[in-house]
């Protein structure tokens, strides 16, 4: 697919792209302030926010400042407001809230300030590479890739037809927000979460909010060291295989293979790349992200995930007829 044909790149907005980390910085400083949060159902000066906020009032006032001009915030007089899309997505207090995965975007500025220096090394820059994340910044990112995969997990099940399945295990599945949504929509389906022990207390707390903790279970391990127990009529990989090199997603789709009932299928959702390698503009810049992120980590072409689930013996594999955001497309393999 050619490059988005409706930019043009005038001075102007060459100007804006440098610039709108201006943008992403101020939403970031407000999440992790929470700001709307304080503002939800309430209007409030900046003196009353600094200090409900505990931050020094001139910041507090230059912060609220850009957040207005961003239609963040509305102000009347000497009061801020948030406006009816803060309150809904970043407002904690919110069911739809996003502010798990704009502080994990946070977490990621270092890593991308110092992109200059992967490119020329071919090595990640960010610290949490070498080392696990602390507990916050894990839960953030736990909870932040369950929201945005709640969202794409609705379209995701109304779009498959799991048929008979009566088994599903959710590989790499984190906080488990594919396994819960694919067992609402299917009731005789049952699911297994198989992740990082650190992962399981999120999880926990997102099938008991839920109320399927009988129809769905957690599974420790590491995917690539440790055995997969059980045989399931699916197995779902969504946003796993960016992380590894050919090699390593080789190993866990034989894994995830062998795992199977007979006739069973393989899922992979991805950010995946045009064959041509020209785009979508999303899968390509996370490419970078993971070039600063991980050892080996990469995103595939179409042709690639078609070639591993041939490798790995699927009989059939097709890409899913389903539209989702941002460049993301899911690919199926039957055994």
């Amino acid at each position: 697919m050619p490059q988005d044909e409706t930019r043009v790149w005038t001075p102007a907005e060459i100007m804006r792209t440098s610039g709108a980390y201006w943008m992403s910085s101020a939403l970031h400083s407000a999440v992790a302030l929470d700001i709307f949060t304080l503002l939800d159902g309430v209007s409030l000066t900046a003196e009353e926010i600094a200090a409900k906020a505990g931050c020094d009032r001139r910041g507090t006032s230059t912060l609220l400042t850009a957040l207005t001009a961003l239609r963040l915030l509305e102000k009347s007089g000497s009061t801020y407001a948030d406006c009816p899309a803060a309150r809904q997505y970043l407002s904690a207090r919110s069911p739809d809230y996003l502010g798990h995965i704009v502080l994990h975007h946070s977490h990621l500025v270092p890593a991308w300030s110092r992109l200059t220096e992967a490119v020329r090394a071919g090595a990640p820059t960010r610290e949490s590479a070498h080392r696990s994340r602390d507990a916050e910044e894990r839960e953030h990112f736990l909870l932040g890739m369950f929201n945005v995969a709640s969202q794409q997990a609705k379209l995701i099940a109304d779009a498959l037809d799991f048929g008979d399945c009566a088994d599903l295990l959710d590989l790499g599945g984190g906080p488990g927000a594919y396994a819960v949504h694919f067992c609402l929509k299917n009731p005789r389906l049952s699911a297994v979460i198989y992740d990082l022990p650190t992962t399981r207390p999120v999880a926990e707390k997102v099938l008991e909010r839920f109320d399927l903790r009988g129809r769905v279970g957690f599974m420790e391990g590491d995917f690539l060291k440790d055995p997969v127990a059980g045989r399931y009529d699916v197995v779902w990989i969504s946003q796993v295989l960016h992380a590894m090199d050919d090699a390593d997603a080789g190993t866990l789709l034989t894994k995830a293979a062998a795992a199977l009932k007979p006739r069973g299928r393989v899922f992979i959702q991805e950010f995946m790349l045009d064959d041509a390698r020209d785009g979508p503009e999303h899968p390509a810049l996370f490419g970078c992200n993971m070039l600063v992120g991980t050892e080996r980590g990469k995103v595939y072409t179409r042709g690639e995930l078609e070639g591993l689930l041939t490798k790995t013996g699927a009989r059939r594999v097709f890409r899913v007829n389903i539209a989702l955001p941002q460049g993301c497309a899911v690919m199926a393999g039957e055994f």
